[in-house]
Parts: C-alpha cells; structure tokens; sequence
C-alpha cells in the first residue's frame, strides 16, 4: 500500500456515517471529524490539491453553498488560485447571476456575483460531496454562462452508487469515495 493509499485510508475513517439523516433511507456522512483533525484537514487540502492540479493552471475555485465554503478557500490557496462562493438566492450583496437546480429532496437555486468570474478564466467546481450531481453542474452552468472554463470538478466525498459523476463534463476527482 502506498502512502497515498494509507492516507487516504485514514481520512476515510474519519467520516462518520449517520443513518436515517436527514430522512429514512439515507445514510449521510459526516465529516466534521475529519475537519476537527488538523493532520488530517491538512492531508485532505494537499491531497485533492494535488489531483486537480493534474488539469492544469486555475484562476478560481468556486465553492457551492454552504459545504463547499469549508474546503474551498483552503483548496483555492492550495492551487494557487482565488475563491468565489455560488450562494442561495439574496446573499450576495452585488448585482448576480443565479440558476435554479434540482436537489435529491427538492430545489433550490445559487447565485454568483456577475463580476466574480471573467471571461477565459479556468475554474475548478468544489463542494464537500457529490451524490447525483445536480449542484456541481448548477455551478458549473453559471461559470461557463459568465465566461469561465470549468477544467474540473474536485469532492471530498463521492458516493458512488449515485453516478453524480456521469451528470458532469469536465475531470471529476473524489477524494473518499463511497461505494455503497
């Protein structure tokens, strides 16, 4: 096993699994004991860090309200990039843009302030989890709508059985992905 391998391993087993949250029938993970380990917040940050930036130079990431505000700054800094927060409707106090999407228990919408992201500017999507991929290509609507260049997806957590990422277009990278 590589080191790799056995960090990975590691942070894995610091997301706690909650069942029937937030309903019957789902099994929800948790990962704020991963996010209370600064070893291993710091191994997350630098290992899905180094994945995305297999695709290259990135200008921005843009983090999905409101998981994808923990990771995201951290993961910006890491690449060497800024960091732009995709927020529900009326929380942002600039002129936005925003794009209404389904969720697995409903909908919602996300908003970017119009300025955030220039034309050409290549951006990697972020949230804590991807499950049916509804969010990540929300947000990816409304960068490519501004002018951006979506060159990869990055999740700490996929749950695989869902196929979220079959829904996206561009490299998708999990860290801990879960197959059941």
């Amino acid at each position: 096993m590589s080191s790799v391998e056995r960090r990975v391993g590691e942070l894995a087993a610091l997301i706690r699994e909650i069942p029937e949250f937030p309903r019957p029938g789902i099994r929800f993970r948790d990962m704020t004991p991963l996010l209370a380990d600064p070893a291993a917040l710091r191994s997350a940050v630098e290992l899905l860090g180094a994945e995305v930036e297999l695709e290259g130079p990135v200008d921005l990431v843009v983090g999905a309200e409101a998981r994808g505000f923990l990771l995201g700054p951290a993961l910006a800094m890491r690449l060497g990039a800024g960091f732009v927060p995709a927020r529900r409707a009326g929380k942002l106090p600039a002129a936005t843009d925003g794009v209404a999407y389904a969720l697995e228990y409903g909908e919602a919408e996300l908003h970017v302030h119009a300025d955030a992201i220039g034309p050409g500017a290549r951006v990697v999507v972020h949230d804590d989890l991807i499950a049916t991929g509804g969010t990540a290509a929300a947000v990816a609507e409304l960068v490519e709508r501004r002018g951006g260049q979506v060159v990869a997806f990055a999740f700490l957590i996929e749950l695989a059985a869902l196929g979220g990422r079959d829904e996206l277009a561009a490299p998708t990278h999990s860290l801990l992905p879960f197959h059941d």
